[in-house]
Order: C-alpha cells, then structure tokens, then sequence
C-alpha cells in the first residue's frame, strides 16, 4: 500500500514538473500553433479520425430545414419579441426582424460555402482554423459554445414561463422556488428546467436520426401553430395598434436598430445546421437548401408573427415574459391564452433540441483540435454521436438554466455570436481571394482591415450624434473601397464550378462584416464588459493548456507518420512506460 502510495506521489511529481517545463516553452510554442492552419483533407480525413467512430450520415435536405427552423422558431418568437417592441422598438419590431434577418441570411451565405467545400461538424471553428490559425478558431468556437449554453440555459426557463400559462397560471414564477439569500436575477431556482435539459441531453445521446424525426414532429405542429396566432391576432387585433400611442416607431430608427441587435439572439440556430454537416447525406446540395431556406422563412414567420402580437396589445402594454399568452388573455381568449402557452413550450423544446445537437458537434471537433481534453472528442460507435460532448454540455446548461434569468446574458450572447459571424464573412473573402488562386495576401488584408475600420467608423457615427457627419464620409468609403477591390481582384475561376459558392462576391461578406460591426456597437456598455472578462478567461486557458495539448498532439501525429523503424521504436518505448508504470 506504501510503495503504492510513493509511486502515485512521484507519478504526479513527474506529471507537474512536465507542465512546468511546458510553460516554459509557452512562447516557442505560441509563435509556433497560434497561426497554425490545417487543409481541407485534413480536417476531413486525419483530424476527424481522432474521434475513434464516424458520424452516421443519416440526414436529408428536409431533416436540415427542420432543424433549422427548430433551432431558431421557438427561441427568438416567445422569448425576445414582448420585451424588444415593449422597450426598444414599438410596433416596428417587425422592422427589427428584417434587419436582423438579413444580416442572418448573409451570414448564413458565408457559412454554407464553408460547409459544403469542409462538411465537417466543427462549424466557424473548422472554418477559421482551416483560414487564420489555431488560435482565432478557438477564440471563435469558445464564444459559440458560451453563445449555446447560455442561451439554451436562459431558453429553457423560458420553457417553465410559458408552461405555466398552458396550466392556467398567470405567474411566469409559479413553479419556480424562491432564495432569499441570492442576488435578484440569480434567486428564482427553476427546476422544471434542469429537468427538460437533461431529458433532451439524454435523447440526443441516444441518436442523430431519431432527434431528427422528433424534431420535425415538432416543428410541423410548432408552424401550424404559428399560423393559427398569425391568424388569430391579425383577425382580432386592430391596425390602429401600430400607430397607438406614439406612432409605428415611438423610439425612432435608432430603437429600430438596438431592437434588430437584441433580436438577432433569436437567429443562432442556424448554426446549428452547419454543424451538422458529417451527418448529412449529400452535403454540397443539401447544405445551401436547408441553411439559407431555413433563415428565409424563419424570417418571414418572425416579421407575421411581430405584427401579430402588436395588433394584438399596444406596444406600451406588451409584456416582457409569456408575451403571446398575456396579449390573447387581455382580448379576452383564456383558453388560446393556455393553448399558446402549450405550443409555445412546445417550440422551444424544439428549439432547445436543435442547439443542443450543435453545441455537443462543436464541443467535439475543438476536442478532436486537442484545445480541451480529447476525451470529449470521442463519438459513440453504436449510437454515432458525441456522447461524452453531449453529456458534459448537458450539465454546464441545466446547472446554469437553475438560477440565471435570460435579462443576464442575451445581450452577452448577441455580442460573442455576432463577433464570430464577423470573423467567417472576413474568413471567405480571404480564402476566396488569396488560398484559393494563392495570391499575395497583403492587399486583401489591407482591404479588410480599411473595410472593418470604415464599418466601425459609419457606426460610431450613427451612435453618437454628434457624429453623424461621419455617415456619408465612412459609408461612401465603404462603398469606394470594396468597388476598387472588386474592380482589381477578380473571383478565380477554379472556384465557379466545382462547390456552390456566395455570388457577387465580395458584396455580400462585405454587408455582412458591416451588419454586424454595427449591430455589435448598438450593444450596451456591460455587455463589452462581461464579454471582455469572458474572452481574459478563454485566452487564458488557451495559453495554459490549448497551446500545449495542441503541440504535444501535432508532435505524436508527425511521430505517426514517420518511417516504419521509427514507428516500432516509439512503440517499444510505450512497452516499456507501461511495464515500468
């Protein structure tokens, strides 16, 4: 028991003074996996092996618009529509949505080429590892993973709020438990919650398809059920509702814009989508079909479905939770008030099902990355999914969903998602523009960068009127420059036939990088605060940890691949590690 007891002692003495001797690499080993890019056939073949199983490819184009629209319908309809027209928009929140939509529609352009040229499950992570290094793509997919389970453990309370309507409660906190020794915002315990968070984790380890089938049960009902309020509110509500008390905009065209930069919480589903590219069959035709189909008509239904609620209820007397239950309770229909509690719980369980699914493939390849530990890189051989991922996540989200009320960190969510949206619209013009026909890259960087401060400059313009003389000088730059690019860079033509790609670029990645440059800078002060804490701690561990594993894992790769005597040497050596351990 003794010699036991010593041997474990020097066991994690050799284990520490190894990591201490790896930070004292961390500047070699920094200037060396930081701007680290992988190709294509690597990401595909050699990465993904390091999983042990392959996903099954088991979905079709229908799968993926259902999932899409799952992913996206029941979290930003219930769930941010009351409190955007209520504080920040008015009637015009359906103004809002367009905005929002199409900067999501434009994002989801730049995603999907990614996709169908890389259909791997590591969404903007894979994409910007493959385009600018290690480091940003783990910067991105940190942010996507905070952007889900935050917003999945804030959608889940949601859940309990418009439940409790279907029951004929008429308090969002009925079924919620009360702490008085917390702070308010984190003293309601929602266990209803945790409980639906982790049913959901434990059926998406159990198979892709069959949450598929699910979904697309749920969402065939979750838009009729749209329907029927589209409907009901357009027959019931007045128009008179959308010019009263102050007008169709009583917070004007800046209202407008803050209110499409809160809404564009409710457009991160689709995401999710793209991450499911290893599971799809026929990926180059699907993945445009249910990507960009799915932000189409989750924008229109969004806009209908707005319009509905404030002819419903005067903006000034739209609530912030259970928003559509409390604006048919007040025409008089108590029952629709229940029956919309029902399908609305029912939307966002389906949209808590699509997220979730994403999160977990995320979670996955960063493993697969060895920028967090590889166990969570491991895909089940039987169910094909990542079970460790899912499970892992599964808590995270139910822990957080106990406590935190969603007010607390949408606008930290919006903030992280439209960064990594940013950063995938600057990724395709560069791989279009330099990897692709292996151009200098010196005069698409500098394109971007004047195109990234000109979009700053037009929107700290707008924001501070003092400023707004820098409208037309920042928004005729814009323009000037991305014409010049245009005029002297032209598309290569190996790109044009094989994949479906973006057209006329470089518009459309263009507008994108400025759409979100300006909604981002619409955010409030505390959300470039918590997201400046939560990008320390990110960096943070990628410097005591991503950087090594990531080192220490291209070292054994490159011993992999080395000479057959090579090979047997290195595995004489682990022999003898494991006779001696």
């Amino acid at each position: 028991m003794a010699n036991n007891n010593i041997h474990t002692a020097t066991n994690n003495l050799t284990i520490l003074s190894s990591y201490f001797h790896s930070l004292s690499q961390t500047p070699q080993r920094l200037k060396k996996r930081v701007l680290a890019t992988w190709t294509p056939d690597q990401e595909l073949n050699q990465v993904r092996q390091r999983s042990g199983a392959d996903m099954k490819r088991s979905l079709k184009w229908y799968d993926l618009i259902a999932l899409g629209l799952g992913g996206m319908l029941g979290v930003g309809v219930f769930v941010t529509t009351g409190s955007v027209a209520h504080h920040q928009s008015g009637p015009s929140v359906f103004i809002s949505y367009i905005i929002a939509g199409l900067s999501a529609f434009l994002s989801s352009l730049c995603y999907t080429e990614f996709a169908v040229q890389v259909p791997v499950a590591g969404g903007a992570f894979s994409y910007l590892r493959l385009t600018f290094g290690e480091f940003v793509g783990y910067f991105a997919g940190a942010n996507i993973l905070m952007e889900y389970v935050f917003s999945n453990a804030a959608v889940s309370r949601s859940f309990t709020e418009y439940l409790s309507f279907a029951f004929g409660k008429n308090d969002p906190n009925v079924w919620r438990v009360e702490v008085h020794g917390l702070p308010k915002g984190y003293n309601m315990l929602d266990f209803l919650a945790v409980s639906l968070i982790l049913l959901l984790t434990l059926c998406l380890c159990h198979s892709t398809k069959e949450s598929s089938i699910l979904n697309i049960i749920m969402t065939v009902f979750h838009v009729i059920f749209f329907g029927f309020i589209i409907v009901a509110g357009y027959c019931n509500g007045s128009a008179k509702n959308l010019v009263s008390p102050k007008g169709i905009a009583p917070f004007g065209v800046r209202g407008i814009v803050n209110g499409a930069a809160t809404l564009y919480f409710s457009y991160i589903g689709y995401d999710s989508a793209s991450t499911l590219a290893e599971e799809i069959k026929d990926p180059s035709r699907t993945l445009p079909i249910g990507i960009v189909g799915s932000v189409i008509i989750t924008t229109v239904l969004y806009c209908l479905m707005a319009l509905s609620l404030c002819m419903m209820t005067p903006y000034s007397k739209i609530s912030d939770k259970a928003s559509f239950s409390i604006a048919f309770g007040k025409i008089g229909w108590m029952w629709e008030s229940n029956l919309v509690g029902a399908g609305a719980s029912l939307g966002i369980v389906a949209s808590l099902l699509v997220a979730m699914l994403g999160q977990a493939r995320y979670l996955c390849v960063i493993a697969r990355a060895r920028l967090v530990p590889s166990c969570l890189a491991k895909v089940h051989p039987s169910t094909g999914t990542p079970l460790n991922a899912t499970l892992f996540l599964g808590v995270c989200t139910a822990c957080i969903a106990l406590f935190t009320e969603l007010d607390i960190i949408i606008e930290l969510v919006n903030i992280g998602t439209l960064l990594v949206f940013y950063l995938v619209a600057n990724a395709l013009i560069y791989r279009r523009y330099v990897m692709s026909s292996n151009a200098p890259p010196f005069y698409t960087l500098c394109f971007l960068f004047l195109f990234s401060l000109s979009a700053l400059g037009f929107s700290l313009s707008w924001k501070f009127d003092q400023l707004r003389w820098g409208l037309p000088l920042f928004g005729g730059l814009m323009i000037t420059i991305t014409a010049f690019y245009h005029h002297n860079h032209k598309v290569p033509q190996t790109h044009t036939h094989a994949h479906w790609c973006v057209p006329f670029m470089p518009w459309p990645p263009a507008l994108s990088i400025f759409l979100n440059v300006f909604l981002i800078t619409t955010l409030k002060l505390l959300s470039f605060q918590r997201f400046a804490i939560w990008a320390s701690f990110i960096t943070l561990f990628y410097v005591l940890y991503g950087v090594h594993s990531t080192y220490q894992a291209e070292e054994f790769d490159h011993g992999a691949n080395s000479t057959p005597s090579n090979l047997q040497t290195t595995k004489v050596e682990i022999q003898v590690r494991l006779l001696h351990t």
